[in-house]
């Protein structure tokens, strides 16, 4: 049964939170911060890519839970028995990512993707499990729920397990196709970045047509330390908040968080198989690397790509072998420019949407608006599509 304040929560604090970043936090592009040469779609966000859904459950319980649960639907109908193409790339593998092999073992995934808490995988997967058999079509099989994580226990008990069957179906059932609410929502309400609050984040570049004219968007949920760059400026070294500052500096005590870990989710309605999708979830790494990452000993980092275009979703069972369309080699190099594009960006709303959480596990701030506008001022780093002719 749901508890009452966790009924509260989806129905009050998840709205109230968004509203409150809504009204007094940018995204990138609101301060000047554009990332990149390619134009964004109509939200700047995953869903740009047609048939993808994002909705999020927001958990604020007490004095120490601050976690969620974010949901992607990569498409419509049943998952399970027409699968999309994808794969996953793993950059660093200090993590939890149910359902892992099976995506790279048949290159294809099955049910919507889950984000939430590193405790909390294994309630999500099942109640995911619970939700993938009740979709028309569904017998008896067996299903592979794909949910990832990153640690949020810096703000968040997440020895309680507190995400459950009522919160996932909440997020699954929140999810539309229209803007993704970022920053401390859903499955970012209790993570960081480089020190300051994180959350989820999200962006995505449209190839003009003589590129093909396709859509990549990145969704992230991030969680991991490093030195913050900015479109090239050293936001972390003015802020005073950087990789093994207390070493170099002798400062005593400093709460910079070199490990941690990252979800980067990258969508696009190019016909690609599973191959193509692993050499497009290689280049968001790139993208994270860009914002000042190096990958830690105990930060797991991993990438799940998908292709929602319809011509390469197969049926799971055919008697007959099944032509599906695919991009030749040749063709993708613009989508991994654009994965890069968007994974920086996503990275940067992930940042500035948030707002600071508090709980008896401790606080994570913000990082203040007005001193990063003042950095990326100085560095000349604001509103390069000035400089780029239409």
């Amino acid at each position: 049964m749901m508890r009452f304040s966790q009924f509260l929560c989806l129905s009050f604090c998840a709205v109230t939170f968004a509203a409150v970043a809504a009204e007094d936090r940018p995204r990138a592009r609101d301060i000047g911060l554009v990332v990149g040469t390619f134009p964004t779609g109509s939200h700047n966000a995953i869903t740009d890519v047609a048939g993808v859904k994002v909705g999020h459950a927001t958990i604020i319980e007490g004095e120490d839970i601050r976690t969620g649960v974010t949901a992607i639907i990569p498409g419509p109908g049943n998952l399970y028995t027409h699968p999309i193409p994808a794969w996953i790339h793993v950059g660093n593998g200090y993590g939890k990512l149910i359902g892992e092999t099976q995506v790279r073992e048949l290159g294809e995934i099955e049910t919507p993707i889950l984000l939430t808490c590193t405790l909390c995988v294994w309630s999500a997967a099942n109640a995911l499990k619970d939700w993938t058999y009740e979709q028309p079509g569904m017998g008896e099989h067996t299903v592979n729920p794909v949910v990832g994580e990153t640690n949020d226990s810096r703000v968040n008990n997440m020895w309680a397990d507190p995400v459950q069957r009522e919160h996932v179906f909440a997020a699954l059932a929140n999810a539309s196709d229209g803007p993704v609410e970022e920053g401390s929502v859903g499955a970012g309400t209790g993570t960081q970045a480089f020190a300051w609050k994180g959350g989820i984040g999200s962006s995505s570049r449209v190839l003009p047509e003589s590129l093909g004219g396709y859509t990549v968007g990145v969704l992230v949920q991030t969680n991991y330390g490093g030195t913050l760059t900015m479109n090239g400026a050293p936001v972390g070294r003015e802020l005073g908040r950087y990789s093994y500052r207390q070493q170099l500096e002798a400062i005593g005590e400093d709460d910079h968080q070199e490990d941690g870990s990252i979800m980067m989710v990258v969508a696009t309605d190019a016909p690609l198989n599973a191959r193509s999708l692993d050499r497009i979830a290689m280049r968001a790494m790139m993208g994270l690397a860009r914002t000042g990452s190096f990958a830690s000993n105990g930060s797991g980092d991993y990438v799940i790509a998908f292709s929602t275009d319809s011509g390469v979703r197969r049926p799971r069972s055919s008697d007959a072998p099944v032509a599906t369309p695919e991009l030749v080699n040749e063709s993708m190099s613009p989508l991994f420019a654009a994965t890069v594009e968007a994974t920086e960006e996503a990275i940067y709303n992930a940042i500035l949407r948030a707002t600071t959480v508090t709980s008896s596990r401790g606080t994570l701030e913000a990082i203040p608006i007005k001193d990063l506008e003042r950095i990326l001022k100085k560095y000349k780093v604001l509103n390069w599509d000035e400089k780029i002719s239409p």
